[in-house]
């Protein structure tokens, strides 16, 4: 890892066939140089860049969860005077540090710079070719800091339908996906965010392993425990109830769309099936 405010430059990384993407790297670290969190922003497209935000590294990390949050997925990433900032109120943002304590590596993905104006990434955008180019860059990226560990994609909410779209068109490069409080119906197209969700999505074109984790109380309409359920034929179902109350409306972060009093039992839930170990599939109240 780079000493502070350092730029690096890495290889040459093979997105898809005949593309070769140079990624250059640009870090702004605080604590200590082995363990320090990072913002790490690489060139992707044509003039366009993606960030992610790095947590705190485990000393032994296990395996690598690259974090997608829901909404517009702008968390607002930045530097001020050497400190990082962002957006925390998103399920995923929040639980970071529980994904760290169990050995995981969290990187939790910002909107790429063509992104920025509006309210961040449309459904359209996550099941796109662009989308997918600037993933396999951060993808490439942490595979030459992490070597040889396993990656997950984790989407909640929105975010779920970039780790689901993405699960399917990368294949061999991950090794699993997990999809928390999942958008599973279209937003209505006179709403303020409107978008087709994963409603046209076919599950059955993800061939890596699947999780499906959802809150049996979920009031968000996109997002119904009752269509979670239905997945259960094909794929491992983690079922949530109870919590503190709901600070927030439903299909925000502070309700059980976003496990808001059960943040810890859902991420210990998940962590221990991405490392293969038993896992709750029922987190009671």
């Amino acid at each position: 890892m780079p000493a502070f405010g350092r730029s690096r430059r890495a290889g040459g990384v093979l997105l898809a066939p005949f593309l070769v993407l140079w990624v250059a790297v640009v870090s702004i670290a605080v604590a200590t140089p082995t363990c320090a969190q990072e913002i790490v922003t690489l060139a992707t497209r044509t003039r366009v860049t993606q960030s992610y935000f790095l947590a705190k590294v485990p000393e032994k990390p296990e395996a690598i969860a690259l974090l997608f949050p829901g909404g517009g997925g702008d968390i607002r990433l930045r530097s001020e005077s050497g400190d990082i900032k962002f957006s925390q109120d998103n399920f995923l943002v929040r639980v970071r540090g529980e994904f760290v304590k169990r050995g995981i590596v969290a990187a939790v993905i910002d909107v790429p710079s063509d992104q920025h104006a509006g309210w961040g990434m449309s459904d359209e955008f996550r099941l796109s070719k662009e989308h997918l180019a600037d993933v396999q860059a951060v993808i490439a990226d942490l595979g030459k800091r992490f070597p040889g560990l396993p990656i997950f994609l984790v989407g909640t909410s929105r975010g779920s339908i970039s780790a689901a779209s993405l699960g399917a068109k990368l294949g061999g490069e991950i090794a699993g996906v997990v999809l928390t409080s999942s958008m599973f119906r279209a937003r209505n197209p006179r709403a303020s965010r409107p978008g087709p969700g994963l409603s046209r999505f076919d599950f059955g074109t993800i061939k890596v392993p699947v999780l499906i984790v959802h809150h049996r109380e979920d009031a968000c309409p996109v997002s119904p425990y009752g269509d979670a359920a239905s997945l259960a034929r094909m794929f491992p179902l983690v079922s949530v109830t109870g919590g503190l109350p709901p600070t927030s409306d439903a299909c925000e972060p502070m309700s059980p769309h976003g496990y808001l009093g059960r943040e810890t039992e859902t991420v210990d839930a998940i962590v221990n099936w991405m490392l293969k170990r038993p896992y709750a599939r029922e987190i009671p109240g």
